[in-house]
C-alpha cells in the first residue's frame, strides 16, 4: 500500500521536472504537464481500486440493500464520489464555457450595444451545464 502513496507523490511532482531544466522548450513543458496529469489520474484510479478492494457489504448484504446498522458501505461511498464528480466536472465545464462566451459577449457588446440580450442568452446557456450536473448528483444521492 505505501507504493501507491509514493507513486501519487511522484506523479504530482512529475510536471515540475519540466520547469527545472533551462533548455526546455514550450512543447516539452506542455508534454511533461500532460503526461504528469495523466500519470496522476491513473495513480488515483489505481489507489481507488486498491482502497475499495473488499466486500461491498460486510454482513452478506447486497450492495443496493439498506444497511440496518447505519454503516455506509462501499457502494454508497462510490455513489457519493460519483455525485461529487458529476457536480465538480460539470462546474469545470461551465467555467470553460462561461470564460469563452462571456469574453466574446463583452467584445460584442462593446461594439454594438443592441447585442446585449443575445450575448446574455449565450452565457446563460453555458451556465446550464452546472445545473445539469447538480441535478444528476441529486438523482444519484436520492437513489442511495
Amino acid at each position: 500500500m505505501p507504493f501507491i502513496f509514493i507513486g501519487l507523490i511522484a506523479a504530482a511532482a512529475f510536471p515540475f521536472l519540466a520547469l527545472i531544466g533551462k533548455k526546455t522548450g514550450v512543447k516539452r513543458k506542455k508534454r511533461f504537464l500532460v503526461s504528469g496529469i495523466t500519470v496522476f489520474a491513473l495513480m488515483v484510479a489505481v489507489a481507488t481500486v486498491f482502497m475499495f478492494n473488499g466486500a461491498l457489504a460486510t454482513s452478506g448484504e447486497t450492495a443496493g440493500a439498506a444497511n440496518p446498522s447505519g454503516e455506509i458501505s462501499v457502494g454508497h461511498g462510490l455513489a457519493l464520489i460519483g455525485a461529487g464528480l458529476s457536480t465538480g466536472l460539470a462546474c469545470v465545464g461551465t467555467g470553460v464555457g462561461v470564460a469563452s462566451s462571456a469574453s466574446a459577449a463583452i467584445g460584442a457588446i462593446s461594439e454594438d450595444e443592441n447585442l446585449f440580450g443575445k450575448s446574455l442568452i449565450m452565457v446563460v446557456m453555458a451556465e446550464g451545464i452546472a445545473i445539469y450536473g447538480l441535478l444528476v448528483s441529486f438523482l444519484i444521492i436520492n437513489a442511495i
